[in-house]
């Protein structure tokens, strides 16, 4: 065994040279200078989002209906202030909501952040793990969860905290899950390259168990493909399990087509069909020993694709309304399967829809202003036009016209923003809205163009035959 003649030092040994750890305590000097002046600034943000709260509250004071009137009034302040932080309204409704019952509940909580004893780490899982907490033992918990975030990362006290909550609750876990198990829920959240996550909020066991009838049907295939081969083979624990990284294909050779995909990817698939193509074990629409019409249901998308898309002729993306780009082999799949389409005649120059037709007898006026808006015209939203409400720009009690310059798709919760809060709206020629909040500042947004659009290839007039 050769010796490096000892542990090595000084500049040669890479610890440094005394100038480097004098800038390097000037720069740790400088990093507790910026730590303070950031939570000075966030703890000013959450007064000033809790004080919104308060003004909302004010605002519907003596309303006769309370509670829609406070939310109305929150709403247009959300609104409001969703311009200053540059996010969506629904954003900032859901800031001002945590500001104010941080500020309101947690007081001792706040105290601490604002000394610096803790950070903003830490308030939010004080936060978070608080509600478990009743009202009147929420202090003496605050008390004993400041102590132990001190001097802690707040990944580090997540779990501690949640013992000492639940050990100050008064209630079963059980009657606690009955009631969140009443929260459940599915969700899309938008991903990159045409993907999206399907989130579902369930209960655990529910979860799990998904989970494990997804992989063993996975499994199965895989096994079957492979034995199909002539080449016996089971997909081990470690390929079954939910949390592997599903890099390596299993199994050997295919006849299926080639088929090779990974345990990640045949659970996603058979995931996909199951919920696409098939029926529910409870449906309340069935009769007797009858097939109800639940499993009849099928989804419903609105896609956009150019001409030379459909052909072939180019591999651009169509457009998923209200959601993303999906690619063209999709898009071309989706048209084959359609029943029906819409055809677009859209502006060669700003790409607004200008004109839709289609093979089957539904209302026209509806068919453009979904073309035309795709979403929610509400600054900010994106909620698909097939999921909102078509609202007169200018209402109908006042004279306003039914067409499509006094029309635009609003989803639910910005219809009602528009009606019973102080946010005003002009429609001006191309679809474009000009909307005016309660302080006067205004947000233009224009008809929004499709990604999908042709372009002239060569100069209007070269080389054509006069008519």
């Amino acid at each position: 065994m050769r010796s490096n003649g000892g542990l090595g030092g000084g500049a040669g040994g890479g610890m440094g040279s005394d100038g480097d750890v004098d800038v390097l305590a000037q720069l740790v000097a400088d990093a507790e200078g910026v730590s303070d002046a950031a939570r000075a600034v966030q703890v000013r943000e959450v007064r000033v989002l809790a004080a919104a709260g308060v003004l909302a509250e004010k605002q519907a004071a003596g309303a006769s209906e309370k509670v829609k009137a406070r939310e109305m009034a929150l709403r247009g302040i959300a609104a409001e202030l969703a311009g200053v932080f540059v996010a969506t309204d629904r954003t900032l409704q859901r800031r001002i909501d945590e500001a104010r019952d941080l500020v309101e509940n947690y007081p001792v909580t706040m105290a601490a952040w604002e000394a610096g004893r803790i950070v903003r780490g830490h308030v939010r899982v004080i936060q978070e793990v608080g509600c478990l907490v009743p009202a009147s033992e929420r202090a003496e918990f605050e008390r004993v969860a400041i102590e132990r975030c001190e001097g802690e990362r707040p990944n580090g006290v997540r779990e501690a905290l949640r013992m000492i909550a639940e050990r100050m609750h008064p209630r079963t876990f059980t009657e606690r899950h009955e009631e969140a198990a009443a929260g459940r829920c599915v969700r899309v959240q938008a991903g990159a390259d045409g993907m999206s996550d399907l989130i579902a909020t369930l209960p655990t066991v529910i979860a799990d168990g998904i989970v494990d009838r997804l992989t063993r049907q996975a499994r199965e295939i895989i096994n079957a493909r492979a034995q199909a081969d002539g080449v016996p083979a089971e997909v081990g624990d470690e390929a079954e399990s939910a949390e592997g990284d599903g890099d390596e294909a299993v199994g050997g050779g295919s006849s299926f087509i080639d088929d090779a995909r990974t345990i990640d990817q045949v659970r996603a698939d058979v995931f996909s069909d199951l919920l696409l193509a098939g029926t529910p074990a409870l449906d309340p629409t069935g009769a007797g020993d009858g097939d109800g019409t639940l499993g009849a249901i099928r989804a419903h998308v609105q896609v956009a694709v150019s001409a030379l898309t459909l052909m072939g002729q180019d591999e651009g993306p169509a457009d998923l309304a209200g959601r993303s780009p999906i690619d063209a082999a999709t898009a071309r799949e989706l048209a084959g399967n359609a029943t029906s389409w819409d055809r677009l005649l859209t502006d060669p120059v700003t790409g607004t829809v200008l004109e839709c037709d289609t093979y089957r007898p539904t209302a026209a006026m509806v068919r453009l202003l979904r073309a035309r808006d795709r979403h929610c015209r509400f600054p900010g939203c994106r909620q698909p036009a097939i999921r909102c409400e078509l609202d007169h720009t200018i209402a109908a009690s006042d004279g306003g016209v039914t067409h499509v310059c006094n029309l635009a798709n609003l989803c639910k919760r910005h219809h009602d923003v528009k009606h019973h809060t102080r946010w005003r709206v002009r429609q001006l020629p191309g679809g474009r809205l000009v909307w005016t909040s309660p302080t006067g500042r205004m947000y233009r947004e224009d008809a929004p163009p499709p990604l999908v659009a042709f372009t002239i290839a060569e100069p209007p007039g070269r080389g054509l035959p006069p008519f």
